[in-house]
């Protein structure tokens, strides 16, 4: 089992809920991303989710797209972003999910960036962009290297396609809310326990819920139906208002912690 793998083991062991966190990396420096991590660690996030900054990032909303913008100027490259991941392994063993698009591996060639991804101590990749359809090669390498293939399914996603992704995700499934791209929302979908069961009926693996989540009331209300939840936008939202002011990362983690101390009783 990956580091992924094991802290969900270990979360179902303890009859406990998970806390994914994304930021985007380089979001406002990559010496910051490196901070922001083992904070996370101390603050009880289970695993962080890294996006790496692309010019044409399809599924995030606003917030995503300008840090990923911020990440860009701030010279963040993904070899950047793994020697950062490297940093974070001498001090930490937090899971770590690269969120990213296809282009940068396959501009990079797949079998060495999944293999660069291995090395760095990366756990699993979750590629936006990649049909499961045209995932075989990439999901052969992945196993070769111990990585875990992150799937996603949204609200409109079918039940023949639903019985073709679960099956080939590994570590979890993460679980849009609701359609559109990422962002905070006012209330969380009211048909997250059902959308559930449909994923459930196909795979026995965790299913984290993402896209909308903002506050620790909707963490709590969403980790009731679901084995983890995803906080992304209202992260990011706080890193770019403080920016590089020398509170960031201590104001940063202690509002994750609100999260974390919200589902982990």
């Amino acid at each position: 089992m990956n580091r992924i793998e094991q802290r969900f083991a270990a979360l179902r062991s303890a009859g406990r809920k998970g806390l994914v966190i994304y930021i985007g990396a380089g979001d406002p420096d990559l010496e910051s991303t490196r901070q922001l991590a083992l904070a996370f660690d101390a603050a009880g996030v289970d695993v962080l989710e890294l996006g790496v900054p692309f010019s044409d990032p399809l599924a995030d909303g606003i917030v995503n797209q300008l840090a990923a913008q911020r990440g860009l100027e701030s010279g963040t490259t993904p070899p950047r972003v793994l020697e950062t991941v490297s940093a974070i392994r001498k001090e930490s063993q937090i899971p770590i999910v690269l969120y990213i698009y296809f282009n940068l591996l396959h501009r990079v060639g797949l079998e060495k960036f999944i293999e660069s991804c291995a090395r760095a101590g990366v756990d699993g990749l979750l590629v936006l962009d990649l049909p499961p359809e045209e995932s075989a090669n990439y999901e052969a390498l992945m196993a070769r290297s111990g990585l875990s293939p992150i799937y996603l399914i949204a609200p409109t996603t079918p039940d023949e396609r639903i019985a073709l992704i679960a099956p080939r995700a590994r570590g979890f499934i993460y679980y849009v809310s609701r359609e559109g791209v990422t962002g905070m929302q006012a209330e969380v979908s009211k048909s997250i326990g059902s959308a559930i069961a449909r994923i459930r009926a196909h795979s026995a693996l965790p299913v984290a819920v993402g896209f909308g989540i903002s506050n620790p009331e909707q963490a709590r209300q969403v980790a009731a139906d679901s084995e983890a939840i995803v906080v992304g936008s209202a992260v990011v939202n706080r890193i770019a208002k403080l920016g590089r002011a020398p509170q960031m990362v201590s104001e940063v983690a202690a509002f994750v912690k609100t999260l974390s101390d919200a589902i982990h009783p």
